[in-house]
């Protein structure tokens, strides 16, 4: 006699559901590996590995200060200072973008007229552009050169510039920011249900009481998914800030010089993953806020 007949007919059943319902599941699980497994194996391979060896090397000595190149970042006044112009930069970049580009946003999400496809592809158009043509049009803007610097020049006999510095820097930023806001916030407008809008109108709320209570609330996931876009692009771009100056005291600039021009490692990736670190933190942080919306609506 077998076993499968040894067993009483009820738990025989029970077997034979449990297998058709685990059957469909371990094949799920099978589709779902074999669907993660070619990006598990890049990430690992491109990122993982690489950037655990990045933080081992950054516990290394510096070698002008001897110590841990982490301890020489939280000792050294140069790169606090760094550290803070970079952070500050970026943090303040993100809330003009998004208070300039969210209500640019909103209005195109809203408005129909002639033209607004063209606009919007205007609005749009520095996505295209890498960091170092963006520093080229700040350049051609507040430049030796540029046009602010030529008219100052007619009008008033000095050249007026403002490229090479933290303004030009700001602009920069603040260029290839902006059009990630407004894709996002069309987007987020797209998506809020108008009948609230109306609901609150038919109760004698304003155009601002509408805008504060139903508006604001509704795209405030968006609108934090996208400042935190734009933080964590401003923290990490180079190429702007490569074409405007190399004197410029932020952190991928810093990073660049002690990695090619003084063969510091340690100190070079002992920034990188503080870089790295507070970006991650800050994505992090807007993820949560945003209910795990992060980057839905771009």
């Amino acid at each position: 006699m077998t076993a499968a007949s040894k067993q009483p007919s009820g738990a025989a059943s029970y077997v034979n559901t449990h297998q058709i319902m685990v059957g469909p599941a371990r094949r799920k699980s099978l589709i779902a590996m074999f669907a993660l497994l070619p990006a598990l194996v890049i990430f690992c391979a491109f990122w993982l590995l690489p950037f655990s060896r990045l933080i081992m090397m950054g516990n290394e000595a510096d070698p002008s200060s001897g110590i841990s190149a982490y301890l020489t970042i939280l000792t050294h006044r140069q790169y606090l200072i760094s550290l803070a112009t970079t952070v500050g930069l970026s943090l303040i970049v993100s809330l003009v973008a998004v208070a300039i580009a969210g209500v640019a946003g909103f209005f195109l999400a809203r408005q129909r007229f002639f033209g607004k496809s063209i606009l919007v592809a205007i609005l749009t158009f520095p996505l295209a552009f890498p960091g170092v043509v963006v520093g080229f049009l700040v350049i051609m803007l507040g430049g030796r050169q540029g046009a602010l610097a030529q008219t100052s020049l007619w009008l008033f006999g000095e050249r007026w510039m403002f490229a090479y510095s933290m303004a030009g820097l700001f602009i920069g930023y603040l260029y290839f920011s902006i059009p990630r806001v407004i894709t996002t916030v069309m987007a987020a407008c797209d998506n809020l249900d108008q009948s609230l809008e109306e609901a609150a109108r038919s109760l004698g709320a304003n155009t601002w009481q509408v805008t504060k209570d139903v508006i604001v609330p509704g795209i405030a996931p968006a609108l934090l998914s996208t400042g935190a876009i734009c933080f964590a692009t401003s923290m990490g771009a180079f190429g702007t800030a490569f074409t405007l100056g190399t004197r410029l005291s932020i952190l991928p600039l810093n990073i660049y010089g002690e990695f090619t021009n003084y063969a510091n490692f340690a100190m070079a990736a002992a920034l990188s993953v503080v870089l790295g670190v507070i970006t991650w933190m800050a994505l992090s942080l807007a993820r949560r806020l945003a209910g795990g919306n992060l980057g839905a609506s771009v």
